[in-house]
Order: structure tokens, then C-alpha cells, then sequence
């Protein structure tokens, strides 16, 4: 029986070529979210389902525009942005909305690295346009999710 070898043994052994013609193929994760519009699918005559980066700004645009307390379970997830819509329209809102938006896609979405936020104050119409600039680690692309923040009163 020392003689025997294992079948493990065997299949490492039976292995043959050059290492340079082997290739590693390693798989991505592949991620999905259901579509909040709720569009149905015109074939399927189901909800739609994004995935990959679609799912990803997805869920980064829903981290902006929910507020704490929002979600049962969760009191501290959200950004927080609505309640600084009532503020003067000035720099140091500026830096809060800022911190805001840094402080809940590091503590909340791991799948990507902040490269850039910008913010165009639009006084005149009572908003703000935010554009939030990431990189998604596992594809290596850069992508960016943009958001009309509004107060209707």
C-alpha cells in the first residue's frame, strides 16, 4: 500500500504542458438588485433586475436619498441630505452634504472607492445637483451616479 499513491497525487502528476500556456480565469461576482421603478418586463412580464454596475449605482443612489431613521432595523443607514435642503445655501452646507456622502458610501457600500463628489448649488430653483464619482473596485471602471435634491416647500 505505500506504493499506492492518491488519486490527488495522481491528477497532479497526470498534469502536463508549460505553465505559460495555463491561464488562472477567475470569475466576478456578479451582483443584482430589483429595479425601484418597477417597470415590468415586456416578455417576461416580470420586474426587472439590474445588475453588476447598474446594480451598484443602484444601490449607491438609494444610500443618497434615504434618510436615518428611514428603514426599520437600520436607524443609522442613509445620507441625510434632505434635512440639509432647509439650510442656507453656503459652503459649510456644502461640506456637510460632502461628509455626508463620503461618511455613508464608506460605512455602507464596500464595492466601491469615492474618487469625487460635486455639488452645483441651483439656489434659484431651491436644489442641488450632486454627482458622485466612484470607482468599482472589482470591475476597475469608473462610473458616477447623478441626483437632483429638491425641497418642495
Amino acid at each position: 500500500m505505500a506504493n499506492e499513491t492518491s488519486p490527488l497525487i495522481q491528477s497532479d502528476a497526470s498534469v502536463s504542458g508549460s505553465i505559460q500556456k495555463a491561464k488562472i480565469v477567475s470569475r466576478r461576482k456578479g451582483h443584482s438588485d430589483l429595479d425601484l421603478s418597477l417597470k415590468i418586463h415586456p416578455i417576461r412580464k416580470d420586474l426587472n433586475v439590474l445588475r453588476d454596475d447598474n446594480a451598484i449605482k443602484n444601490s449607491i443612489k438609494n444610500l443618497l436619498i434615504t434618510n436615518a431613521f428611514e428603514r426599520p432595523f437600520q436607524p443609522q443607514l442613509g445620507a441625510n441630505l434632505r434635512g440639509l435642503l432647509f439650510e442656507p445655501a453656503d459652503a459649510i452646507t456644502k461640506i456637510a452634504i460632502k461628509e455626508n456622502i463620503k461618511d455613508v458610501i464608506k460605512d455602507y457600500e464596500p464595492r466601491v472607492s469615492l474618487i469625487s463628489i460635486a455639488i452645483n448649488d441651483l439656489s434659484d430653483q431651491n436644489a442641488y445637483r450632486l454627482t458622485v464619482r466612484f470607482l468599482i473596485k472589482e470591475y476597475d471602471t469608473q462610473d458616477s451616479v447623478e441626483i437632483l435634491l429638491r425641497r418642495l416647500r
